[in-house]
């Protein structure tokens, strides 16, 4: 078998076969096949796609590149949750502790930021002594003694997938469906999980645009799952407008927080008692969805969610006095964009947004950028809401001031500000898709 025989058939629309799949990504992965054939490949794969069974080999090569976790001697149903990410998307800090408190087992291994998209990581980063580095048995341990733990990815976990995004990133091969459902299922499924919620985001602050390609990515990665014999629901949730108010690092620990303790934007509140009803639901916990709210409520009424995160924190380094609000970063000056008009906001640039806060350090461009975990961004206006002229529409954080003018500029170019009635507002959860 050469890789260039496969390239040559894939290029020209063929449907490769599982052990062509596993030649070409276990042969780069063990570096005996070169970076440009397959960029090649990627590049093939973006333009012509892959079947459904294509994809299933390629997800299950990635996965079997690597370590899958064992966590069957802890008791409990293993179930997760990804989201493909957004502008102030902090529901993993929420819905794993709540999901966890309730009783399901909770192994998320998640990931850094890129863009104008939070990564989960950089937000426990802000916290005092967090660890996220745990080696594969105190990931076990604290998983076992908590319900739940977060980490990042290591070394032996999907390795192919490590070495494939990495050429992605620099081959415009990012949007690729099967590429895209191949990297998240196969990092999601070596956790040892039995089921997955995913969110997919859609609108101007998501990487899927409109709702066409979020249902795409959504039944790629359900058809996928569910031939690797994963349970999985799909939610596509809104991302016109930022979720919650708050965007960077330590402000959306914050944020967090508020939610545990019973406050906290309705929205992100919503959104986090969903998702852990599918979890809960999805593991057998609650009989229903609706049963798997009045859990996740009564994990959150009760205080029991927060206990869990704190008790995490504690178990992974962190300093549990971020409850208290007292260590957290905090930028040193902060700066309001008003309203240059009255009226309703009637759009928001959302990425843009996301981009602001990139810019004043709570983001990274590139992925060795060192990331300012007390930058970022509060915002007030949100779609609908009557504003006047003058009035605040975001709060920027930040300790670099040569960064201010292009934020500022950028948060003003983000909002369209009408006079016409109120606009209609879209619905936070879209639709629920079911293998």
């Amino acid at each position: 078998m050469r890789a260039v025989d496969i390239l040559k058939r894939k290029r020209a629309g063929a449907e490769l076969s599982r052990e062509e799949i596993a030649f070409l990504v276990n042969g780069f992965t063990a570096g005996e096949i070169p970076d440009y054939q397959v960029s090649a490949f990627l590049m093939a794969v973006c333009l012509r796609g892959m079947s459904a069974e294509e994809t299933v080999a390629l997800t299950e090569t990635m996965l079997r590149s690597g370590a899958i976790l064992d966590f069957s001697d802890v008791s409990g149903p293993k179930i997760d949750k990804h989201s493909t990410g957004g502008v102030g998307d902090k529901t993993s800090l929420i819905i794993a502790p709540l999901a966890a408190s309730a009783g399901a087992i909770v192994p998320m291994i998640s990931g850094r930021g890129l863009g104008h998209s939070g990564g989960t990581l950089d937000k426990l980063e802000s916290i005092p002594g967090f660890d996220v580095r745990l080696d594969e048995k105190r990931f076990h341990q604290v998983v076992s003694d908590i319900g739940f733990a977060m980490v990042g990815q290591t070394e032996a976990i999907a390795p192919a997938d490590r070495k494939l995004y990495a050429l992605r990133d620099v081959t415009a091969t990012v949007e690729s469906f099967p590429l895209i459902t191949g990297s998240i299922l196969s990092k999601k499924l070596a956790e040892g999980i039995e089921g997955l919620v995913l969110d997919v985001k859609v609108g101007s602050g998501a990487f899927m645009k409109t709702r066409e390609d979020a249902e795409t990515l959504a039944r790629s990665m359900l058809s996928t799952a569910a031939r690797m014999g994963t349970r999985a629901v799909v939610l596509l949730t809104d991302m016109s407008q930022p979720l919650g108010t708050h965007v960077g690092n330590a402000l959306e620990v914050e944020e967090s927080l508020a939610v545990l303790r019973g406050e906290g934007p309705s929205d992100l509140n919503r959104l986090c008692i969903r998702l852990t009803a599918h979890m809960l639901a999805l593991g057998g916990i609650a009989s229903s969805v609706e049963d798997g709210e009045r859990r996740a409520q009564d994990a959150l009424r009760s205080g029991r969610g927060l206990s869990k995160f704190l008790a995490m924190v504690r178990a992974q380094g962190g300093d549990p006095r971020i409850v208290d609000g007292g260590v957290l970063p905090r930028a040193r000056a902060q700066k309001e964009v008003a309203a240059e008009r009255a009226g309703f906001v009637a759009a928001i640039d959302t990425e843009m947004l996301g981009t602001a806060a990139m810019v004043l350090g709570a983001g990274r461009e590139k992925v060795e950028d060192v990331i300012d975990p007390g930058a970022g961004l509060v915002v007030h206006g949100k779609l609908g809401d009557e504003v006047g002229k003058g009035e605040p529409l975001v709060t920027l954080h930040y300790n670099d001031p040569s960064r201010l003018l292009e934020a500022e500029e950028m948060v003003k170019k983000a909002y369209l500000v009408s006079d016409a009635r109120r606009p209609s507002v879209p619905e936070l959860i879209l639709a629920v898709l079911e293998q």
